[in-house]
């Protein structure tokens, strides 16, 4: 019922649940607590948060929530089409500041899983993209944070030119990878 593709950085999945089409279209399980637990995914989701970007080339990015407000998210798309990302942002990870950039749309039901420790934000690509995502612990306004989505220093290639983007004014004055003291450390719980 669930199919999981491993990235380049461990931890970070690409979930594909099953779809059941007929003439009327489909239907699809998108969240299974008990499938992903025995895929060895066992994250209890307390929140769902939905976005709505109108126009194509919005960056939300690249956020994160410190501890004890960590999150890690399950994130899709309901329509339209995203580049999602993933930054690894744990202190002595042997994949720290390297990111994973993978497409998500409506059309084929992928879904992102991005743990505690990393970074996430995203790239509209259509008109009208309507991201979803579950997470595993509350919103705290203290505990929220970010880096400057477009970094040097992590390189993401992402699909809209610098003086095109559609950026919110909190997330224009984020700061580098390189001045972030993370809050993260590899191999913490």
């Amino acid at each position: 019922m669930l199919e999981i593709e491993e990235t380049a950085i461990p931890g970070v999945r690409i979930l594909k649940p099953r779809r059941f089409g007929d003439a009327r279209g489909y239907f699809s399980e998108t969240f299974n607590r008990r499938a992903m637990a025995e895929a060895g995914i066992d994250i209890d989701f307390i929140q769902d948060n939905e976005s709505l970007s109108a126009a194509p080339g919005t960056v939300r990015a690249l956020h994160f929530q410190a501890p004890d407000f960590a999150q890690t998210k399950l994130v899709r798309v309901l329509t339209g089409a995203v580049l999602d990302v993933a930054v690894d942002i744990r202190r002595g990870s042997p994949t720290y500041g390297h990111h994973v950039a993978v497409t998500l749309s409506a059309e084929d039901g992928r879904q992102l899983l991005v743990p505690k420790g990393f970074a996430h934000g995203f790239c509209t690509l259509v008109p009208d993209t309507r991201v979803f995502y579950k997470v595993d612990a509350y919103y705290s306004q203290s505990h929220d944070a970010g880096i400057i989505w477009n970094d040097p220093d992590i390189a993401i290639d992402w699909p809209v030119a610098p003086d095109k983007v559609t950026l919110s004014d909190k997330d224009a004055l984020l700061p580098r990878l390189a001045d972030l003291d993370s809050p993260f450390a590899y191999g913490a719980n």
